[in-house]
């Protein structure tokens, strides 16, 4: 039976770090935090619940992904964001893969909630997540601050195991506008260090097409109010990302 690490990157993450810490108790072998030196009280939380604790600048969503496997002491990994918990399918899920690992990696869906209701429509769901596999065979890829994981091989086999990782996203509208700033930034700089360029179709083409993807294609009218609000403010990000692109290429 493979012994399993969780690992965990944080910053000022009191609010969430111990929901998520709990919820991997009974299938974890140790659990890894590396946190990128909070100013609340993160670590304490982490330390008192039996985590494994380390520090490092953070860098990017994927260099920091990636750093903190160095520091777990099993090959097979566990990985969550600080706001995601497991439900208890999936924990049941992965103690049968403990017991019986056959596959390089492991898909698993995640649901997430905004402003207290689940999504179950947007494009939001099932929104499967590589998260549990053999660190030896992979690595975090992506562009920041959008990561995902891949396993190096193209022979890799994988397997979709039940059950949801619970993803508490917004508390309110304001704190998803927060998040579209910060992500905007990091993303538009990412692909001007690319050299991507953003056309001025690309402004005005694509956050319409995001409204229309969400809400129509992806019936995110089901969701009520809270699918109104993913479907515009997806579509704002989308805008805000290539202007801010545009932008920087105009200081050139």
């Amino acid at each position: 039976m493979p012994k399993i690490s969780v690992v965990i990157i944080t910053y000022n993450e009191e609010k969430n770090i111990a929901r998520c810490i709990q919820s991997v108790k009974d299938i974890a072998d140790e659990i890894v935090v590396l946190d990128s030196f909070s100013k609340d009280k993160t670590k304490q939380i982490c330390e008192s619940l039996g985590a494994k604790f380390y520090e490092h600048a953070f860098d990017g969503h994927i260099q920091q992904k990636n750093r903190a496997i160095t520091y777990a002491s099993f090959s097979h990994i566990l990985s969550l964001d600080a706001d995601e918990a497991l439900d208890e399918t999936l924990k049941q899920s992965i103690i049968d893969v403990k017991n019986n690992w056959t596959h390089d990696g492991y898909y698993m869906n995640r649901l997430t909630n905004y402003c207290g209701h689940w999504v179950k429509h947007c494009n939001w769901y099932p929104d499967t997540k590589l998260r549990l596999w053999d660190s030896r065979k992979g690595s975090w890829t992506g562009i920041n601050p959008h990561d995902k994981y891949e396993l190096h091989d193209g022979d890799s086999n994988t397997k979709h195991i039940k059950g949801d990782i619970l993803h508490y996203s917004f508390n309110s509208v304001t704190d998803h506008y927060k998040q579209v700033e910060y992500f905007t930034d990091i993303s538009s700089k990412a692909y001007f260090d690319k050299g991507k360029k953003a056309p001025l179709y690309k402004l005005l083409v694509n956050p319409f097409a995001k409204f229309i993807d969400h809400y129509l294609l992806h019936v995110g009218f089901l969701d009520g109010k809270a699918g109104f609000s993913i479907s515009k403010i997806s579509a704002y990000a989308t805008y805000l990302k290539y202007k801010k692109l545009r932008d920087l290429w105009k200081t050139q």
